[in-house]
């Protein structure tokens, strides 16, 4: 029923203020019988005072002053100040603190109760206390501006909470959509190393298998067998790569279960890396200057493709034979260099690096370290990385 009638004023609102104004007529005009002058005397005052209330929308302060004069001016008429009297006082009161500030709304009362006070003090009759023509108005007149500051306050509290509200979910989208972005890049990279390795590896293979099929038989087959697992890598990473972007709950995967244990690639698969070049005809030298120990798996994941991407750089961009590895454990910090003789082609310029490049800074700094890359004196090339390497945690004496 509330909600018809809410229906109902919302799309007549005409008839429903017109309907207001009456009733507010209606019981302020009947304050006027049996007192002081008469019935007739106040009827223009309490029609001018129900007009004032029009626009106590748009101009609350028009509406104060004019529903005030006109309470005024029947006060001093003769007639009793009541709450019914000054009921139109008390409606535009009640707007102004709803609309305006606390400061205005107070303000307005202020002068409201200079004006109609006062009327009623010089015309109070004999037979009525003073204290009833002004203690009781200025009460009266303060309750419809307590109640319209309450509401006031009470709305902008609403409104901060939505606000806050859309923010925080405004927040919660923006950071998905960081997230998913930040993931799709993580993923490209992952896709990029692997494709880039796998396929110029195995350009190297091929290349170097045919070159040797039919002077050394041997070593052609030896290479291609190499050719075979490097194809075979390729496959496996990307498959375990291409299925992050594949939900748990995906049908039809009939690949081996084992791939989804395999840990992701570290240091400790160097060696592997290392033979896999020397079947492409690079021969890769691994030094290691400290006390070597275990990385985060971010760092170490990090420091495995800094290093393959750097060595395939070497094959897709040089003839170089040797390149050079070179990993430095210092108290908390992994410095991994990959260097290249240059070989007789130089490496094309570049300002940017490719894509390898750009893609082994990012792993770098989102792994808390940094990388830098550029041409040696020499003519070679060389990549250096600072990673984090914690130290372990010390056994505490049992």
């Amino acid at each position: 029923m509330l909600s018809s009638w809410r229906r109902y004023a919302d799309s007549h609102p005409h008839l429903v203020e017109t309907a207001f104004l009456l009733l507010v007529l209606a019981v302020t005009s009947r304050q006027y019988v049996h007192q002081g002058p008469g019935w007739w005397p106040g009827q223009p005052w309490a029609l001018a005072a129900t007009a004032g209330l029009l626009p106590r929308r748009g101009h609350p302060r028009a509406a104060v002053l004019g529903t005030a004069a006109c309470a005024a001016a029947s006060v001093a008429l003769g007639y009793l100040i009541s709450p019914l009297l000054l009921l139109p006082v008390l409606i535009a009161l009640y707007e102004l603190a709803v609309r305006t500030p606390q400061r205005t709304a107070y303000a307005c009362y202020g002068a409201t109760v200079a004006l109609v006070v006062p009327a009623a003090l010089l015309s109070v009759r004999d037979d009525q206390p003073w204290m009833d023509e002004s203690v009781g108005p200025v009460f009266w007149i303060l309750l419809p501006v307590l109640a319209g500051t309450a509401v006031r306050s009470r709305r902008a509290h609403l409104d901060a909470v939505h606000t806050r509200a859309e923010h925080a979910e405004r927040t919660r989208e923006e950071e998905a959509r960081h997230r998913v972005a930040e993931e799709r890049i993580r993923i490209a990279r992952e896709l990029h190393d692997v494709v880039a390795h796998h396929m110029a590896l195995a350009n190297a293979q091929a290349g170097t298998a045919a070159h040797l099929a039919r002077t050394h038989p041997e070593q052609a087959h030896e290479i291609l067998t190499h050719l075979t697992g490097t194809t075979a890598s390729a496959l496996r990473e990307l498959k375990a790569t291409v299925g992050l972007l594949r939900s748990p709950d995906d049908a039809g995967d009939t690949g081996d279960p084992d791939d989804d244990l395999r840990p992701p690639p570290g240091l400790g698969r160097l060696p592997e890396l290392v033979s896999a070049f020397g079947s492409a005809g690079l021969h890769v030298t691994v030094t290691v200057r400290g006390t070597r120990r275990p990385l985060p798996p971010g760092a170490d994941l990090t420091a495995f493709r800094i290093v393959q991407e750097a060595l395939t750089n070497v094959t897709k961009h040089t003839d170089a034979g040797t390149a050079d590895v070179h990993l430095a454990y210092a108290h908390d910090r992994l410095t991994l260099t990959v260097t290249d003789d240059g070989g007789a082609t130089p490496r094309p310029p570049g300002p940017g690096g490719g894509f390898g490049l750009v893609g082994m800074r990012e792993r770098a700094e989102t792994s808390g370290g940094r990388l830098s890359a550029g041409a040696l004196a020499d003519g070679g090339f060389a990549v250096t990385a600072e990673l984090p390497a914690p130290p372990p945690p010390r056994e505490q004496p049992s």
